[in-house]
Formats: C-alpha cells, structure tokens, sequence
C-alpha cells in the first residue's frame, strides 16, 4: 500500500520547527511535496536563517515521514529565503537592505555595542547577508570591535561610500573618517544629519539585516534616528539593575511611540560564574530583564553571562562569536539572533515593491 499526500501532509502538521515552535504545514514551510508510490520528495523553506540546524532539521523531517507506512524513499531539502518585511508607516525599506533590527539601550554601559556585533555576526554564521552600522556617533566602537580600526571606506564614484567588511559582516561607522582620540562636538542636528549619510550614502549590498548599533539614550538623536530610518523591530539590551532597567523602559516606550516593534530584550551581564571556584553570583541583581518583559508584554529573547572573556574578544576585534565559535557563549548569542531573525518573519511582509507606480497625468 503506497503512501498518501494525506498521510504525508498530516505528519508534516505533527512536526515543529524547533526555532519557531510550529509546524511546517501550517505555517506553509513544506513546499513542492511530491508522492511517487513510496517514495516521497519536498522542500522545507524557512523564513530566518538557521545554517547551524539545516542537517538536524532535514533529518527530523525524513525521520518523521520515514515512520509512515508504505513510506520507500524519503527526501527533503531545507532551505533559507529571508524576506523584506514591513517598516513604520510612511517610510520604506532602504535601498539594498531588506531588514533593519535597532539594537538600543535607555544608557550606556550596558554592553549594547558588544550584543549589537555578536548578533550581527551570528545572523552571518546561520548563513544570513549582514550590514552592522556603528550609529554611536560620538563613541564609535565597531571598528575595535571588528578589527578594522584605522581602516577607512572607499568611494568609487565620490558620492556614496562601500562598506568595510569584517568576518563576512558589510560595515559602516564615524569610526572609520575619525582620528580615534578626536572628540566628536557636534549639536544634535550635525550628529542627525551624519548619521542619515552613513545610513542613505553606503552601497549596502542585498543585506537581509541591517544591524543598527544605537546611541544610548532616548534624546534627540535617537528619537530622529528612529522616526527617519524604515525599523523592522527593535532589540532592547539591559542588565539586570534596577537603575539600566529603569532606562531601558524608557528606552522601549520611545519605540513604541514611534511604531516599531519591538523584538524583545536580551539582559546583558545575567549572572557572573567565578573562573577559579564556579560560584555563581547575580553581581547586578536578578529577573530584573524578566520582571520588565511581563509588565510590557515583550520576550526575554536571552541571558548572556558577565564573563572576561566576551569583553577580552571584543577588545581584541574578534568578538565571541567569530573568536570563540564553541563557547556556551557564543551558542546564547546564536540562540537570541535566530530569535530575533524568527520574531522578524513573523511581521507582515513588505508589499511595496509588488506593487506598480501609478501615476495620473492629466492630457
């Protein structure tokens, strides 16, 4: 007795993704399901990069359908197509990005530049295309961070720039047009106007993030930054201390007055394990990142440790993900970057460039 489509497409309602904790029918993951006798063909399309579990996922699938009866040769192939999605209304997604996730903080200190390129570069390591723009205008981190310090961008035709790259990353920063011990005094308006030419005057290249590393704070700056540039969501990072909590609400709140998204937060600094005994202590405090995430109806997205190592890496411009591949460290970033990449597909998905132009001449 040879297999039925109902059979298969049942088992394929059984079946959850492990990223979005649902099941490839409903969510129109399984494409081009073919059944032939016994043998059985498809492919499983995600929506959010995930290059670390492609095997593991196209396992599970043929293991699943291998337990139908009648069932001969299974074959699945896995793969990743990342869409625009929509932005704030009024505005539209940038030239040569399709997504942008602003990764901000209500105030510094907080680690948000060291989240900011270890997601981007996850984002990269699950087989993403990834710009990171250093929106911190007046202190720029992202070139020590990726090792580019020094460098600067090159323009071909002395009006727009190309971007750095870094371990597969597409980059842009003030960083790279300063003197590192230059400081930056500059009115709100100058630092707007810079930040709005490294944004619209970088050749980004088919990037499906952009991701934009914030100014601490909720002033001007960044309240400008976040009504001018087409957000997809935003990535609220904080520790577990009351006062970085207290920012970081403020932090959320300006988003939402603006009408972007937010994705969730990622509490930095979680927990500190002793290198020398392993005792564990919550140096800033506990479930302060949980406790804010209740009381706005957003998600905990992940907890990184407060570890030597991940500011040691960053320092020395390989930060953990690319400088420490294996690490529980570098998992946790993995772990929020797909995440992330999951709570961005689930948006309404960018439906301007489907559309013609119409235009109304009167002859």
């Amino acid at each position: 007795m040879a297999v039925t489509m109902e059979a298969v497409q049942a088992a394929l309602k059984e079946l959850i993704d492990p990223n979005t904790q649902k099941d490839y029918l409903s969510t129109r993951s399984a494409k081009n399901i073919k059944v032939d006798g016994g043998d059985v063909s498809l492919d499983i399309e995600l929506g959010y990069p995930a290059k670390t579990q492609i095997d593991g996922i196209r396992q599970s699938v043929i293991a699943k359908l291998k337990t139908l009866e009648g069932v001969g040769n299974v074959s699945a192939n896995v793969t990743i197509k990342i869409a625009a999605h929509a932005v704030q209304r009024g505005l539209k997604p940038m030239k040569g990005v399709k997504n942008v996730i602003a990764v901000a903080s209500g105030k510094g200190g907080v680690g948000k530049s060291t989240t900011a390129v270890n997601l981007a570069l996850a984002l990269a390591q699950e087989g993403a295309t990834v710009g990171l723009l250093d929106a911190d205008i007046y202190g720029p981190s992202q070139p020590q961070m990726l090792g580019l310090a020094g460098r600067q961008p090159e323009s071909k035709d002395g009006q727009s720039m190309e971007p750095l790259e870094a371990y597969g990353l597409q980059a842009m920063s003030i960083g790279f047009m300063v003197d590192v011990d230059s400081p930056m005094v500059w009115r709100g308006p100058m630092v707007t106007q810079a930040l709005e030419q490294l944004l619209n005057q970088t050749n980004w290249r088919d990037v499906d993030y952009l991701v934009v590393d914030m100014p601490p704070g909720t002033g001007d700056t960044q309240l400008t930054l976040a009504q001018k540039v087409p957000v997809t969501g935003a990535v609220i990072v904080t520790t577990p201390q009351d006062i970085a909590l207290i920012d970081a609400r403020k932090g959320l709140k300006m988003f939402e007055k603006v009408g972007i998204p937010i994705l969730g937060l990622v509490e930095n600094m979680s927990i500190h394990i002793c290198s020398k005994c392993g005792n564990e202590e919550h140096i800033f405090g506990h479930g302060g990142g949980e406790k804010m995430c209740k009381d706005f109806g957003a998600e905990l997205l992940g907890a990184l440790p407060l570890e030597l190592s991940i500011r040691e890496l960053a320092d020395a411009g390989r930060p953990t993900v690319v400088g420490a591949p294996d690490s529980r460290a570098a998992e946790i970033y993995r772990a929020i970057a797909r995440r992330i990449a999951v709570k961005v597909a689930e948006r309404a998905k960018d439906m301007s460039t489907k559309f013609p132009s119409i235009v109304v001449q009167n002859n």
